[in-house]
C-alpha cells in the first residue's frame, strides 16, 4: 500500500482516498424507503420493489407478524457485542417490507426493517438478507456453523478492518412460512470507495496488487491460479464468466417468452 501511496501525485491521493459517502449513507435510503404518513414514518409500498407487510399478507396476518418482530429483533441483538445490545435496546421495531434483491441475489428472500429511537425522527433502516449454505459444502462438506448467516457475518469480519458495527444473524420463519437464516446489517452503512475511474492504468495496477496482498489467502490465490501467465488466467476466467452470464440470460428470456416461468402471487417470494 506504501508504493502505491509513492506513486499517486497530490491531486490523485485526495480523489481516491475520498469516500463516496453521499452515494451511500442511510439517510439516502431513508428518504427512498419511508415517507410520513399522518405525521408517523411508514415505510412506502412501490411494488413490486417494496412491499409494506400489511400489503404483502393482509392487515390481520400483519399484526401477528409485527407482533413477533420484538422477539426476533432481541434474538439478533444476542450476536451483537454487549455494549452494541445496549445501543439497539433504544430502537423500537416500527415497520417491515419485502423488498427486490440485487441482480447478484436473485432468488433469495430480504426485507427492510425500520426502527425508531426517541421518535419519528431517529430512524434506523436495517437489511434482513436471506444467507444460503456455501456452494462448497458440496465437496468440502459442512462449514462447521450452524447458521449460515453466522459464516457470513464471520467472513466479512475477518475480511473487512472496520465494517458495519450492527452487523448480526439470525434464524426466523418469513411471512411465507420459509424458515431460513438472515444476516442483519444497516442499510448503506456509509461505505466509501477509492476513486478508480480518476487513476492512471499504473496507478490502476498497483492499486490492485495492494488490494491483492491485504485481501484473503495469497498462497490459495496464486495456487488457484496455476503455475500460468495470471494475467492469462484471469482474462479466460473473465470470459467464460461473461459467457455464463449470457447463456443465464438467454434461456431465462427464453423460459419467459414460453410460459415456463411460475407467476408469483401475493405473498410469494
Amino acid at each position: 500500500m506504501a508504493h502505491f501511496w509513492r506513486r499517486s501525485t497530490a491531486g490523485m491521493r485526495r480523489r481516491s482516498a475520498r469516500p463516496r459517502l453521499k452515494l451511500k449513507h442511510g439517510l439516502e435510503e431513508l428518504s427512498k424507503l419511508t415517507r410520513l404518513v399522518d405525521g408517523k414514518r411508514r415505510l412506502v409500498s412501490d411494488p413490486p420493489l417494496i412491499i409494506p407487510i400489511d400489503v404483502l399478507v393482509g392487515k390481520a396476518d400483519a399484526r401477528k407478524h409485527e407482533q413477533r418482530m420484538s422477539d426476533l429483533m432481541k434474538a439478533y441483538q444476542e450476536s451483537l457485542a454487549p455494549s452494541l445490545r445496549s445501543l439497539m435496546t433504544r430502537f423500537r421495531h416500527a415497520g417491515i417490507a419485502r423488498k427486490v434483491v440485487g441482480v447478484r441475489s436473485v432468488g433469495i428472500r430480504e426485507c427492510a426493517v425500520m426502527l425508531l429511537g426517541r421518535d419519528d425522527g431517529d430512524p434506523l433502516l436495517m437489511k434482513v438478507k436471506e444467507a444460503q449454505p456455501s456452494v462448497l459444502e458440496t465437496y468440502l462438506g459442512p462449514s462447521g456453523y450452524t447458521n449460515a448467516a453466522e459464516r457470513v457475518v464471520e467472513g466479512e469480519w475477518l475480511m473487512q478492518a472496520g465494517g458495519d458495527i450492527l452487523l448480526g444473524w439470525l434464524r426466523c420463519a418469513g411471512p411465507d412460512g420459509h424458515e431460513a437464516d438472515y444476516y442483519v446489517r444497516q442499510m448503506r452503512d456509509w461505505k466509501g470507495s477509492a476513486g478508480v475511474d480518476s487513476m492512471t492504468p499504473q496507478l490502476l495496477a498497483d492499486y490492485g496488487r495492494s488490494s491483492g496482498l491485504l485481501t484473503g489467502d495469497r498462497i490459495a490465490i496464486a495456487s488457484y491460479l496455476g503455475s500460468g501467465d495470471a494475467d492469462i488466467t484471469l482474462t479466460r476466467f473473465a470470459g467464460a464468466y461473461a459467457e455464463q452470464n449470457e447463456g443465464d440470460y438467454a434461456a431465462l428470456r427464453a423460459a419467459a417468452a414460453s410460459n415456463r416461468l411460475p407467476r408469483l402471487k401475493p405473498g410469494d417470494s
